[in-house]
């Protein structure tokens, strides 16, 4: 049995995402950013960098995975889904990847937390992470523009990406003006297994989402 700890983060939905599209039992279990799960000893343990999601492995010895691009890889190759066995459309999917993660995400992170976390107003420091972010978006658009998906086939690298393009409104980047992009994302949102994955762990009422996301958003540097 797989066991996904996570959160309602960008990079928790992604890897629920591709279990759900996988089609795969797993076991959810909550952790709570607002009271420091992540933090505790325990979680620690499995986690060395203390943030969501990791993936135990029951069936393998009670492997455990951290590091969400980490854990794409691990399903991909446990399932032989989602990441191509050819070694050049192999390391296409990777690059991409590797790009979400060291690209996309962090700057998009920055660009939520500066907009709508931090105490303080930066206007020199929120500019520099929203245009960044778009300019990352626009990159994604030329790749777009000539192939229906960012590296071959529908892949762990679209599914790592969609979690933090659909954060766009929320982080306050623009993406009017990407065609491409938009087709993407809408084609990703369409899929029903996006959608199963979009309310792991749970999905709160909206209220309770509003008041979680501000106190998650604090912790998010921490």
């Amino acid at each position: 049995m797989l066991e996904l700890l996570t959160s309602e983060t960008p990079n928790g939905w992604k890897v629920a995402i591709l279990l759900e599209e996988l089609g795969v039992p797993y076991k959810v279990t909550p952790i709570s950013l607002t009271d420091r799960v992540q933090k505790e000893d325990w979680y620690v343990a499995l986690n060395p960098n203390g943030r969501i999601p990791t993936l135990i492995d029951h069936d393998a010895d009670d492997f455990a995975i951290f590091e969400s691009g980490a854990i794409l890889i691990y399903l991909a190759e446990k399932f032989g889904r989602f990441l191509p066995a050819d070694v050049a459309d192999r390391s296409r999917v990777i690059q991409w990847l590797m790009w979400q993660m060291s690209a996309l995400g962090p700057m998009m992170g920055q660009a939520t937390v500066f907009n709508r976390y931090f105490d303080e107003k930066l206007p020199a420091v929120i500019d520099r992470y929203v245009r960044e972010s778009r300019r990352l978006f626009e990159v994604m658009d030329a790749r777009l523009a000539g192939n229906e998906w960012l590296a071959g086939d529908y892949s762990i690298a679209d599914i790592a990406c969609f979690p933090w393009v659909r954060g766009h409104d929320w982080a306050q980047v623009p993406i009017d003006g990407l065609p491409h992009l938009q087709r993407w994302f809408d084609a990703i949102a369409a899929r029903p297994a996006v959608q199963r994955g979009l309310l792991v762990p749970t999905p709160p009422a909206p209220q309770e989402m509003a008041e979680k996301t501000v106190t998650q958003g604090k912790n998010i540097l921490a």
